[in-house]
């Protein structure tokens, strides 16, 4: 499989279940390889990963849940509840950082670019997430990218021991395909793209 079709196949799968058929300890190596050699802006390996598995999953997405309850209109908390019930139904998440102190560092020793590192921070995390996305959808693991941070941040910090420079950017929910994703709609070529020769 080319490089373009396992991107294709990457999608947002949102029924996502705990049938699935690798070892954590693969899913792990997987994860730590995918964030290992994806790119970072002066190599600086900003990114960090805490995976999750089993009640460290359930744990997070409890967390999420309580803290939404304080903040979702009660009439439309079900929705949410659902939602956060479908994450738990998973098999585990992947937490994505970016180190702080990494950022601060090369803002010091390269003063002329220091308004880009945090930006380039972010890239790297996107970068990252992408990695690990499509490495588990390539193993069959479906996984939906979800953005609880910052309202999260400082009981998951306390919950697992999160070093105080590390930033939570995303969180990576997967688990075993249970239903396909829809199908997915592209605008049309000439609005996002533009060739001169």
């Amino acid at each position: 499989m080319s490089f373009l079709d396992k991107i294709t196949q990457r999608r947002t799968i949102y029924a996502i279940g705990k049938n699935v058929n690798i070892d954590n300890a693969v899913i792990e190596t997987l994860i730590k390889d995918a964030v290992k050699h994806s790119p970072s802006a002066f190599n600086s390996q900003s990114s960090r990963a805490v995976i999750l598995f089993g009640d460290s999953h359930t744990q997070f997405w409890t967390i999420v849940l309580n803290t939404l309850e304080k903040l979702v209109p009660a009439q439309a908390f079900e929705a949410t509840k659902a939602k956060m019930n479908s994450f738990i139904a998973g098999h585990g998440t992947v937490l994505f950082y970016e180190d702080q102190d990494v950022v601060k560092g090369l803002q010091e020793q390269f003063a002329a670019y220091a308004d880009n590192f945090p930006v380039w921070s972010e890239h790297s995390t996107a970068i990252a997430q992408f990695a690990v996305w499509t490495a588990l959808s390539e193993h069959g693991v479906g996984a939906s990218l979800q953005h609880y941070n910052p309202i999260v941040d400082d009981q998951v910090a306390e919950q697992f021991n999160i070093p105080a420079s590390w930033k939570l950017r995303a969180q990576l929910v997967f688990g075993s395909i249970e239903a396909p994703a829809g199908e997915k709609e592209f605008i049309d070529d000439t609005a996002r793209f533009k060739t001169f020769n």
